[in-house]
């Protein structure tokens, strides 16, 4: 052979061997893409929601997902997977498979609080979640039974004080942000308002309309109908300032031993982690647009829901800050659980 002929055999190879090694690097990608491309179509998207049928968490997730549905072109159905703070469902969404077919309509509740009070909870929202967007920032409000006769935070206060002990609040769980709210408040003000955590607001209410329980911590689309109806006596929220929703409900910054009162719960839509790219970006385009849409958007508003929307990466920088926040009041939350 000559050495002409050698050479050309020798670039042949070359360019043989860099053809098969590109094509090992683009394939994955190009996989990936397809994968993305195809999303959804296959199946229904199934939206996982941390706490029973009626409650906030399950309405804001029924507000959102028949209009995504619409949207994307496949249906979206709510499963409802109750317990433990809603950390059950968010260890579901962990395992899912990453690929769109999962999302969890969840709260800093089961995000970013739950692991700093459980052990229990192995997953760490920071890493263990895909972020898609924010929905909207809810107001906490501290309700009392009609059967305890009180009326307002200061006679709650005054109770507390003059009888360490002898009120009890409830909260969704423990390590949720009512939970914390409930904490946030003993610390405030000096007193031992005792915790008793349930699995979800439907049996909180009734407890509390029949006398079970003094206090309670639930979100405001929860308690609005309770309280118009008399089950509830509203003591205040948990803002600065008074919610859109229901102004005529003083906030409990406005009780001076509580100036400075602010926690809420926000609520936002999460896949599991190492989802691809496109569909979380789809997924985000989408949900910012339903926002936007006006049925959507008075619902929510009149729920007590402040809509926001947003960026996956402004959602993910939410988790830590709260994380942050909430470290220091775990610990002294812990020791008062019942």
């Amino acid at each position: 052979m000559s050495s002409a002929s050698s050479l050309v055999q020798s670039k042949r190879h070359v360019l043989i061997r860099a053809c098969a090694l590109a094509t090992l690097t683009v394939v994955p990608a190009l996989t990936g893409l397809s994968h993305a491309q195809q999303w959804p179509g296959q199946k229904p998207i199934t939206m996982v929601v941390g706490f029973p049928a009626g409650g906030s968490a399950d309405m804001i997730a029924r507000t959102i997902a028949e209009p995504l549905g619409k949207r994307l072109g496949t249906p979206v159905v709510i499963d409802n997977v109750s317990g433990a703070g809603g950390t059950i469902a968010g260890q579901k969404v962990v395992n899912a498979a990453p690929d769109g077919y999962t999302l969890f309509m969840a709260s800093g509740s089961e995000v970013s609080i739950a692991r700093l009070f459980n052990p229990a909870v192995k997953y760490n929202g920071e890493t263990d979640f895909t972020a898609i967007g924010l929905v909207g920032d809810v107001p906490l409000v501290l309700v009392a039974s009609p059967r305890s006769g009180l009326k307002t935070a200061q006679e709650a206060l005054a109770k507390a004080k003059r009888d360490p002990g002898a009120l009890s609040y409830a909260s969704s769980g423990v390590g949720t942000v009512l939970h914390v709210a409930g904490e946030l408040f003993n610390q405030k003000a000096g007193t031992r308002i005792t915790h008793v955590p349930y699995r979800g607001a439907s049996q909180m209410a009734i407890d509390v309309a029949g006398g079970s329980i003094e206090l309670a911590y639930f979100m405001t689309p929860t308690a609005l109908p309770h309280i118009e109806t008399g089950k509830m006596v509203a003591l205040g929220v948990t803002t600065p300032g008074r919610s859109r929703a229901a102004p005529q409900i003083p906030s409990l910054s406005e009780t001076p031993a509580l100036k400075g009162f602010d926690i809420s719960l926000w609520n936002g839509l999460f896949g599991p982690a190492k989802m691809p790219p496109a569909i979380t970006a789809r997924l985000n385009k989408e949900l910012n647009e339903v926002l936007r849409e006006p049925a959507v958007w008075q619902k929510l508003q009149k729920a007590g829901v402040e809509t926001q929307g947003g960026t996956p990466q402004a959602l993910t920088q939410r988790i830590r800050d709260e994380v942050k926040r909430v470290q220091g009041i775990a610990p002294a939350a812990m020791k008062g659980s019942s």
